[in-house]
């Protein structure tokens, strides 16, 4: 798969877009990888985990958030759905999943109703380790800050605003991937 040819084939009329997806996606990618290596014996597929974790976020040019430079309409929080949309249109299902999934540490049924998303109601929870894995990194990497990788803490800290249920599945997530606080 080439993900930047893909990435290309949306994002070329969107340089600064496509700089901070591109930015964002390899620091997540590297760090997925990394975990991968560490666990010889989940004998996941390494170049899907790699492939998936640049493609995670390639919904976000459908979505409004200045910052980032998406000129998009769509709310930020749609952006994983969004990208498993287009994603599914290119035959690549599996990767679909990875992209509606990964989003927080994942989006509930009940969260869709509460916050009137505009996607089909259904809980959106990474499901696969290639999944979780993806979710897991993403957390780390802002895409408003490029230069900044988040702690353990300073990610779960961020999770509380989506209540005990987000920060019980963050700290399943930190002990599945078998790394500590730093």
């Amino acid at each position: 798969m080439d993900c930047y040819a893909l990435i290309d084939k949306y994002y070329d009329e969107q340089p600064e877009l496509k700089r901070v997806l591109i930015n964002h996606s390899e620091r997540v990618r590297d760090r997925s990888l990394r975990i991968v290596d560490l666990h010889p014996e989940w004998e996941v597929d390494r170049q899907f985990v790699g492939d998936a974790a640049m493609l995670h976020d390639i919904g976000i040019i459908y979505c409004d958030a200045q910052g980032i430079f998406c000129n998009g309409t769509r709310p930020y929080i749609e952006h994983g759905y969004l990208g498993a949309e287009l994603l599914r249109s290119e035959g690549l299902d599996r990767y679909a999943f990875v992209a509606e999934r990964h989003t927080g540490v994942g989006i509930s049924m009940e969260q869709v109703i509460r916050d009137d998303i505009n996607i089909p109601l259904a809980d959106y929870y990474p499901v696969s380790l290639e999944e979780k894995i993806v979710c897991y990194a993403d957390k780390f990497y802002s895409k408003s800050h490029l230069d900044r990788e988040l702690t353990i803490e300073q990610v779960r800290a961020k999770l509380w605003r989506y209540g005990h249920d987000a920060i019980l599945r963050w700290d399943n997530l930190v002990r599945l991937m078998g790394e500590s606080s730093r």
